[in-house]
């Protein structure tokens, strides 16, 4: 008997120290940091990128782009659920290990699968897709159950959202290839119109903003994307290698990778580690362009595998010239309404607004670029003098401020 109760209080003790319930929504961690554990957990996203990756570069027409673009939305809605669940609701215990290594063993199937999705895979992509889906409705219903009034409308008009998904993704196990993937990009769609509708209720009922865009999952999204950044330096690797590795081959690789590097001192200057202006539907705006964003710089390591194999072509090939410079004209793009979301675009207006117009100018020359359609490595130079130039004029706009170290804190 003295063992029986001695094993119940070690339970018990268990339970109360290693298995305690999710966070609940306002009970926030003063000062936290990004874990090891979420680090681990973003790693694996890292495969799952990369399988989808290689499947756009080697099918890089249009349908191919509309298969990749579908596939890597579901991708980032995962990613989405995932971490702001841990954000808002995670501890540092044996629950949340447990469940986060429980997504991480999902998401390996799904990327088993996700890299013929659109064809032969696309039945038990959905189902892998579904479990993920499956373990996250429970994990924030285990949060609905246990919120305050104040809080329950809006986990429920969640929770409705997860449902709807779970249900479409099942029924389109059934379908046949083209109307399965077209109800993925409904979902995807879904998900956007809904996050901002989802947005607009929230600011107009009283339910505080500060739950979610805190500094951690800020620096979330900013570790997505050196994640997608790093598909950059995949492709650029991927397409020497597969290539004649001569002195043009190389050459070219190299300016290519240049564009990650650009891409990555704009968004991690302006915007990385940037408070985000809590007003209105401004944080839902921010995290939902991060989507727009991120695939941009993805698919343009895509584009980079074929234009390295054509390096000593006369003209870059049409279909990977189309998508690199529109890949970064996108990124451009929702790099001006990520950055008019900041806190910084209104205490640094001198600075934003030049750089939004440049942005804005540099989007269209890009798609200059991809029309005129020069050799290779021309057409990359011509993408990072953009990249520059925008940089530049945002530089010295900051270089003239009275304190230019003031904009430069984080």
């Amino acid at each position: 008997m003295d063992r029986l109760n001695e094993d119940a209080g070690l339970f018990s003790r268990f339970r109360a120290v290693l298995w305690r319930p999710p966070r609940a929504h306002g009970e926030e961690i003063e000062d936290r940091t990004v874990s090891f554990l979420e680090l681990f957990y973003d790693l694996i996203f890292v495969v799952v990128i990369a399988r989808a990756t290689h499947h756009l570069a080697a099918h890089l027409d249009w349908e191919g782009v509309y298969h990749f673009s579908v596939i890597f939305g579901l991708i980032w809605i995962a990613w989405l659920n995932g971490t702001t669940y841990y954000d808002l609701h995670g501890r540092e215990d044996a629950r949340t290990r447990s469940f986060v290594f429980a997504q991480m063993l999902l998401l390996a199937l799904i990327a088993v699968f996700i890299e013929y999705a659109a064809t032969d895979t696309g039945r038990e992509f959905a189902l892998a897709y579904l479990a993920f889906l499956g373990l996250m409705l429970a994990l924030w219903y285990g949060v609905h159950r246990q919120d305050s009034p104040e809080y329950a409308s809006t986990t429920r008009r969640y929770l409705t959202a997860m449902v709807l998904t779970a249900l479409v993704v099942a029924a389109s196990a059934a379908l046949p290839e083209e109307a399965r993937v077209a109800a993925w990009a409904a979902v995807v769609v879904g998900w956007v119109a809904g996050m901002y509708v989802f947005g607009w209720i929230t600011s107009r009922d009283d339910t505080p903003s500060e739950v979610i865009a805190d500094e951690s999952l800020v620096e979330r999204f900013g570790l997505f994307t050196i994640i997608v950044l790093g598909e950059v330096v995949v492709g650029v690797v991927n397409g020497i290698s597969e290539a004649e590795r001569n002195f043009e081959t190389v050459a070219t690789g190299m300016l290519a990778l240049m564009i990650g590097f650009g891409l990555w001192w704009t968004y991690f200057d302006f915007v990385g580690r940037r408070r985000v202006l809590h007003e209105g539907t401004n944080v839902v705006r921010w995290m939902m362009v991060h989507l727009p964003l991120t695939l941009g710089i993805a698919a343009s390591g895509a584009a980079t595998v074929v234009l390295i194999e054509h390096a000593g072509d006369a003209a870059a090939p049409e279909a990977a010239a189309w998508v690199l410079t529109a890949s970064v004209a996108v990124v451009l793009a929702s790099l001006i309404v990520v950055t008019a979301s900041l806190e910084d675009s209104r205490r640094f207006p001198d600075i934003y607004i030049p750089l939004q117009i440049a942005l804005g100018v540099g989007a269209i020359a890009t798609i200059g670029v991809g029309w005129w359609r020069p050799e290779p490595w021309i057409l990359i130079v011509s993408i990072l003098a953009i990249l520059v130039l925008i940089w530049w004029v945002a530089v010295i706009r900051w270089m003239g401020l009275d304190n230019p170290s003031e904009a430069l804190a984080e």
